[in-house]
């Protein structure tokens, strides 16, 4: 996709993108706090399946959530290469386990596609938007849209 010589850099949005299992994903790297290595979480109980509970972070509480299971995919299996990326909407931060770190993407907002209509409200509910870029897409994570249930689960 050509890019119109007058898209000035205000235009453009810079985003990390991951994979988790087979699919890429990405967020808005303004979201994105830190990236670290993976680290055993501790469970909280009667928390949600997809919550693989707390981590200390420099001396607060950190919850852990395992994207691939929140977006209806089966668990990750932490390995070597899994990170947690440290997001924060609003006043909370969240972990977000996912399999690898890939590239931080720098786009326009004419290289974002709305999220199709595929029959359920669910594929639309985390997904803000589809980029391509080369031969791949690339899935805009909604971050926020993840976090509504979080309330009270690290208070």
């Amino acid at each position: 996709m050509n890019q119109p010589a007058n898209i000035g850099a205000s235009e453009r949005r810079e985003l990390t993108s991951f994979w988790t299992g087979e699919q890429e994903y990405c967020v808005d790297i303004m979201s994105v706090r830190e990236i670290r290595g993976w680290s055993a979480a501790t469970p909280l109980p009667q928390s949600p399946n997809y919550m693989r509970g707390v981590i200390n972070l420099r001396g607060a509480v950190l919850p852990i959530m395992d994207l691939a299971e929140r977006l209806d995919m089966p668990p990750t299996q932490p390995s070597e290469r899994s990170v947690i990326i440290v997001v924060q909407v609003g006043e909370r931060l969240v972990g977000l386990l996912v399999d690898a770190v890939s590239d931080i993407l720098s786009i326009t907002p004419d290289q974002i596609q709305p999220t199709p209509d595929v029959g359920c409200d669910q594929s639309k509910a985390f997904i803000r938007g589809l980029i391509t870029i080369d031969d791949r897409m690339v899935s805009e994570i909604a971050v926020e849209r993840l976090l509504p249930d979080l309330e009270g689960l690290a208070a």
